[in-house]
């Protein structure tokens, strides 16, 4: 079965309506039969049939258990990050984006969770930054913004052996090109603004857990903190989400097209995308991933040329 159709046969039809198009459901509240039983819904924070819906096909597509969607993608971090207590670790990836690393150091870091950054494509590295109060391992694969590219497996046998989670930022790939859950990672998180939603009309994140038992954990973060997706932004991504393997598949073309233009450019001084071979992380990116996405980095030889 392609993706695609995956996809679409991952979108239910509407069960009180039989419509084919998911409903938008912008309601805050839900009428109850009587005190305590309603038809599986009471208020939207808790729980929307447009934003189930959602959540049902990310977790399919990332073959987890649990999906959930969020107001952003910084939302999405830090419901993980609500898993962690005071004096537990984090060991995370040295290029990291600039919201996670603000959260990170400027918000959590004061609540005594401190942060151990790594080259996380260095593997002996990783196993050196361990420490008993590690809880945590916070990779992007690849990375924003240069695009390094880490061993998935090799890290989550790693994280594993030590007691912790690891959780994967698939922002840049997607769940077309890339499953971590697969490659023994046991989060997910995503800025669904990017690729899944693909319109620019949107702010989203999710987050998808292989483990049942965890997803519920974080189920109940999102539900108690409130930082859940409305309505009709859920919507915006299942139409997304349709389009998404034809959106990825030819952005991942074109972008490769572009780097090696870029990479024999006389005004450039390196490019940074997997996809070429001449990036250090090629071969292991080659491995874990089915394509190489449309994002690029590139640095000028002189940046002061107009």
């Amino acid at each position: 079965m392609s993706t695609t159709t995956q996809i679409l046969n991952s979108i239910p039809v509407d069960p009180l309506t039989g419509a084919i198009s998911v409903p938008i459901y912008q309601t805050a509240t839900f009428v109850q039969d009587a005190p305590g039983q309603n038809k599986g819904y009471d208020y939207s924070r808790s729980g929307n049939p447009t934003r189930n819906v959602l959540e049902q096909v990310l977790a399919k597509l990332e073959g987890g258990t649990t999906g959930l969607a969020f107001a952003s993608g910084l939302a999405a971090i830090d419901a993980v990050l609500k898993l962690l207590k005071t004096g537990d670790e984090i060991i995370a990836v040295d290029d990291i984006y600039g919201g996670a690393y603000r959260l990170f150091t400027q918000v959590y870091e004061k609540f005594g969770i401190k942060v151990t950054y790594v080259d996380t494509s260095d593997l002996e590295k990783v196993y050196q930054a361990f420490t008993p109060n590690t809880r945590l391992v916070w990779l992007e694969s690849p990375t924003n913004p240069t695009l390094k590219v880490s061993d998935i497996a090799a890290i989550a046998a790693i994280t594993h052996q030590h007691h912790a989670l690891l959780c994967v930022d698939n922002t840049f790939t997607s769940p077309i090109l890339q499953k971590p859950l697969a490659l023994g990672a046991d989060i997910v998180v995503h800025s669904a603004t990017k690729y899944l939603g693909g319109h620019s009309d949107l702010i989203a994140g999710a987050v998808i857990t292989k483990d049942a038992e965890l997803g519920a954990q974080l189920k109940f973060l999102q539900n108690a903190a409130g930082n859940v997706l409305g309505p009709f932004d859920s919507w915006l991504i299942i139409r997304g989400l349709e389009t998404l393997p034809l959106r990825v598949r030819q952005q991942s073309a074109s972008a490769t097209l572009i780097a090696e233009y870029l990479n024999a450019h006389e005004d450039i001084e390196a490019v940074y995308y997997p996809g070429l071979k001449t990036h250090p992380n090629h071969e292991l990116a080659k491995t874990q991933q089915s394509g190489f996405g449309g994002v690029i980095s590139f640095r000028l030889k002189d940046d002061t040329k107009e």
